[in-house]
C-alpha cells in the first residue's frame, strides 16, 4: 500500500453516497466566530452555563421505511432521567433533546442546525448515515459529536468527532479473521457502488491474516427487491471446494434482509453453507423480526463491538433501563445502538465530572476531550481517549481509537458469545488495529 488512502464513502449499512470533507480550517472557524449571522451559533457558545441544565442532543431515524433506531433517543432520555434522579452532575440537571433525522440528508442537517440553535454542549450517542450533512453545521458551531454509530467515514476523520467503537472497518476485518479459521471459500455479496468497492479489502485484510484466500466478490444492486440470482452465484462459489464448508457474507446494509429472504429459499440444496455478517447489517432487533430461532440468521457468525448483552458488564445499563424506562419496548439492551448510546453518555458524564464546577460549554467539553482525558467504560470498551491522530491515520481513520471486535453467533434466536475458533485468534474481545493497518485500501 502506498500513500495515505482514505475511505471516501459511507460504510455499511448505507453504501451509496459519496463523502466530502467536512473539517473546517482554523481560519474558517475564526470567520464563523466573527460572522455569527452568516454561520449560525458562535463556536463554543454555552449550552449549560451557570446553574441551569446542561443541554445535549441525541438523534436517530424513527418511523421511516428504512433503518430505524428508536432505542437510541429512548436510551438517551432514560439516561438523562436517571442522572437527574440522582442529583444531576455536579448538582446540575441534564437536559436531553432528541431529533429524528428521517434517514434523509435534509433531516440530518436540520437536526444539526437545531442542535446549534439550542446551544447544546454535545451531540451524544447518535445515528445518521449522512455525515456529510450534519458534521459541517456542528463543526461551524464548535459542537463535538460523541459516540456516533460508526456508519460513515466522517465519524473517523473529523476533528470534532469522538467515536467509541471501530465502526464497520473493524467489524469486517474481524469477520475475516474469524472466517479464515472456520470456512472454506468465502463469498462476499456487496453493493455495486463506490463505497461497496472498499468492502472486499476490509474483509480480505482479516482473511489474509488468517492465511485464507481472498473472498469471492459478488456485486449486487443495492436497491433490488429480490436477490435470487445473486444467491445462486454466492452459493455456487461457496461450495466450489467440496472438502471445506463455505460461507456466504451478505453485506448489503438495509437490503441484507431482502437477500436473506432469497437465501432462505435456496439454501435447502446447500445445507453445509453457513452465513456470516456484521452488526449494522444485522442486530438483535432484525433477528427478532425475521423469526428468531426459526429465522434465516440462526447459526450465523456476526461480529460486534461489545460484549454480548448477557455479560454482567451491562448490568448497570440494564438497571437504569429498569428504573427509568421499564416497559419501553423501544429499548432492547441487546441492540448495538442502545449500547453505543449508553457508552457515549458514559463518556459525556466523565467529561462533565472532569470539568467540575467550571463553565460547561461545547468549547470546554471539546477541550476536555482533546486534553488527554481517559474514560473507563467498565470493560465494555478499552479505556477511551482521543489523540490528534490514531494509529490508523495512515489508512484514513485518524479518529478511530477502538478497533476491538467480539465474535458472536445466533443461537436459539439470540446473539451469544461464540466459542473460541481454533486458529482465529478470537478469545473474547480482539483488537483489529494491526489487521486494519495492513488493509490494502484504494
Amino acid at each position: 500500500m502506498t500513500g495515505r488512502p482514505r475511505i471516501r464513502s459511507t460504510f455499511l449499512p448505507f453504501l451509496s453516497r459519496p463523502v466530502r470533507a467536512t473539517a473546517l480550517s482554523a481560519g474558517a472557524l475564526a470567520a464563523c466566530a466573527s460572522l455569527t449571522a452568516g454561520c449560525g451559533a458562535i463556536p463554543g457558545a454555552t449550552g449549560g452555563s451557570g446553574d441551569g441544565p446542561i443541554k445535549v442532543m441525541t438523534w436517530a431515524p424513527q418511523k421511516t421505511d428504512s433503518t430505524n433506531k428508536p432505542g437510541m433517543p429512548a436510551m438517551a432520555h432514560a439516561y438523562g432521567k436517571w442522572i437527574n434522579a440522582h442529583g444531576g452532575i455536579n448538582g446540575r440537571k441534564l437536559e436531553v433533546l432528541t431529533c429524528n433525522d428521517h434517514n434523509d440528508s435534509v433531516g440530518a442537517a436540520k437536526c444539526a442546525r437545531r442542535a446549534a440553535a439550542e446551544d447544546v454542549v454535545a451531540v451524544v450517542g447518535s445515528y445518521s448515515q449522512f455525515g456529510d450533512s450534519f458534521l459541517a453545521p456542528l463543526e461551524s458551531s464548535g459542537i463535538p459529536y460523541i459516540g456516533g454509530y460508526g456508519v460513515t467515514s466522517e465519524e473517523f476523520t473529523g476533528p470534532m468527532v469522538y467515536p467509541v467503537n471501530g465502526g464497520q472497518p473493524a467489524l469486517l476485518a474481524g469477520l475475516g479473521r474469524a472466517l479464515a479459521a472456520s470456512c472454506g471459500p468465502v463469498s462476499l455479496v456487496r453493493p455495486d457502488s463506490i463505497a461497496g468497492d472498499q468492502l472486499p479489502a476490509l474483509l480480505n485484510s482479516g482473511l489474509k491474516e488468517g492465511g485464507h484466500a481472498p473472498a469471492g466478490d459478488q456485486l449486487a444492486a443495492e436497491n433490488a427487491t429480490e436477490y435470487d440470482g445473486k444467491v445462486d452465484d454466492a452459493l455456487k462459489y461457496a461450495t466450489k471446494d467440496t472438502l471445506r464448508k463455505g460461507c456466504v457474507v451478505p453485506a448489503l446494509g438495509d437490503r441484507t434482509d431482502t437477500f436473506m429472504d432469497s437465501f432462505r429459499r435456496a439454501r435447502e440444496g446447500y445445507p453445509s453453507v453457513r452465513t456470516a455478517t456484521v452488526l449494522g447489517s444485522v442486530d438483535q432487533t432484525v433477528i427478532n423480526s425475521t423469526g428468531g430461532a426459526s429465522g434465516p440468521y440462526e447459526g450465523s457468525y456476526i461480529t460486534g463491538w461489545y460484549p454480548v448483552s448477557s455479560d454482567p458488564r451491562w448490568d448497570q445499563m440494564k438497571k437504569v433501563i429498569n428504573e427509568e424506562a421499564f416497559g419501553d419496548n423501544r429499548i432492547d439492551p441487546a441492540d448495538a445502538g442502545v449500547q453505543t448510546t449508553w457508552i457515549a453518555y458514559t463518556v459525556l458524564k466523565a467529561v462533565l465530572e472532569k470539568i467540575g464546577g467550571g463553565e460547561v460549554s461545547s468549547d470546554t467539553v471539546r477541550h476536555t476531550l482533546d486534553d488527554g482525558l481517559k474514560v473507563s467504560t467498565g470493560g465494555l470498551t478499552p479505556t477511551l481517549h482521543w489523540p490528534y491522530e490514531s494509529k490508523l491515520a495512515g489508512v484514513g481513520f485518524p479518529r478511530l481509537v477502538n478497533a476491538d471486535v467480539t465474535l458472536q453467533v445466533v443461537k436459539g434466536g439470540r446473539l451469544v458469545a461464540a466459542k473460541k475458533t481454533a486458529g482465529s485468534g478470537f478469545d473474547g474481545i480482539t483488537d483489529m488495529t494491526g489487521t486494519l493497518e495492513n488493509a490494502e485500501l484504494d
